[in-house]
């Protein structure tokens, strides 16, 4: 069997059993300092500007605190196998989807390893020996993780970067052809609207034949509008934005099964925003649309409010199959789509309004079946 990466990362470090030994004998002493060590590292962090700004601020560091100690009791306990490796490959995936400048993570790795070896030195004083082998194992195991993010920060950048280049020639044909398509669908609306009050309109089976037209008329239409709001920066409106009522507005667009429940909590309770209403009623719209569609004929769409320090919450959960892992890290790219009839523009519009608010959006899967898109938003006015 071929030599996987991880496996040739260790022995080009030479790291092995002896190390495993004294990384485990090492968390028997350390586990207890985790805590303080994690206060250490997040105190540098945020007394830097671009770092802090990079972790989006001081809200969420008592999340990453939690998640740092988990970090580092796997770092010293192990097993450092395959799944290890991968865990390690999703924070250097990570890294990309934030932004993440690279300098800050060597930094931040600085920090745990001098934190470290203060420990070292403190607990095996008079221990030169096991001071010795366990200064050598740290040394690895924290080059192996620079290696492993390095190598997985590189991959994501990359792909994003030809994902970028692939907008970018999208964005010029999707400009051309949507301009163009708008003059015929024009022309076609005039005419249906001319021969709807033409006596043939009286004829049922005419006039339902031109009911259909319309119907896709308009659908054009909108298929166009969404393709030039991928390109397009339309000026946001900064008003108060109150979220609540955006979605009831939105509901009335949404064609609903009788056997599909909808429902919202939390709503009522959030702060005024500042952002632009229209454009926020689009992406209730296209989850909503999105969600109905995934459940089916029965099944319940679910929306959570909540609210931070800096930014509320919107969780959008769903009953339906939820997205396979294949389609997962590709989820809000254009032309994305696994439904007969769509064209994959309805979450990469959600996530470009999002932004530009200063906000993001993530899938998360629920347990069992379905999906759920958590979407954050600041308190303060966005600028862009």
């Amino acid at each position: 069997m071929a030599e996987t990466l991880f496996e040739e990362l260790k022995r080009y470090v030479g790291f092995g059993a002896e190390d495993e030994q004294s990384l485990r004998s090492l968390h028997e002493v350390a586990r207890e300092e985790f805590p303080a060590i994690a206060e250490v590292f997040y105190d540098r962090i945020l007394e830097h500007e671009g770092a802090r700004s990079a972790l989006a601020g001081e809200s969420q560091v008592g999340h990453l605190k939690v998640t740092l100690r988990a970090w580092m009791e796997q770092l010293l306990r192990g097993p450092w196998d395959e799944d290890y490796y991968l865990l390690r490959c999703r924070i250097g995936r990570m890294h990309v989807r934030i932004a993440l400048p690279q300098h800050y993570m060597f930094g931040a790795m600085n920090v745990l390893r001098q934190e470290f070896n203060r420990l070292i030195d403190e607990r095996y004083n008079c221990q030169m020996e096991q001071l010795r082998a366990a200064r050598v194992a740290l040394g690895k195991i924290l080059d192996l993780e620079l290696a492993i993010m390095l190598h997985t920060y590189r991959e994501d950048l990359l792909a994003q970067q030809a994902r970028n280049e692939r907008l970018a020639t999208f964005g010029q044909l999707v400009g051309s052809i949507g301009h163009e398509l708008r003059n015929p669908l024009g022309v076609i609306e005039t005419s249906l609207f001319i021969l709807k009050g033409r006596p043939m309109a009286s004829d049922e089976r005419a006039t339902k034949h031109l009911g259909r037209i319309g119907e896709q008329v308009a659908l054009a239409n909108r298929i166009v509008t969404d393709l030039l709001d991928m390109i397009r920066d339309r000026p946001l409106k900064h008003e108060p934005l109150r979220l609540d009522e955006v979605w009831k507005d939105a509901l009335t667009s949404v064609h609903t099964p009788a056997g599909v429940s909808i429902r919202a909590e939390g709503l009522e309770a959030l702060p005024t925003l500042q952002g632009d209403p229209g454009q926020m009623r689009q992406v209730f719209v296209n989850l909503l649309e999105n969600a109905v569609q995934a459940v089916g004929e029965t099944g319940t769409v679910m929306l959570t409010a909540s609210t931070g320090p800096d930014a509320v919450e919107l969780v959008l959960e769903d009953s339906g199959p939820g997205v396979s892992d294949t389609i997962r890290r590709r989820i809000f790219e254009p032309l994305m789509t696994t439904k007969a009839r769509g064209i994959g523009l309805g979450l990469p519009l959600v996530k470009r309004i999002l932004e530009r608010h200063g906000g993001s959006i993530s899938y998360a899967p629920r347990e069992g079946r379905g999906a759920r898109f958590v979407l954050r938003l600041p308190s303060h006015p966005s600028s862009r």
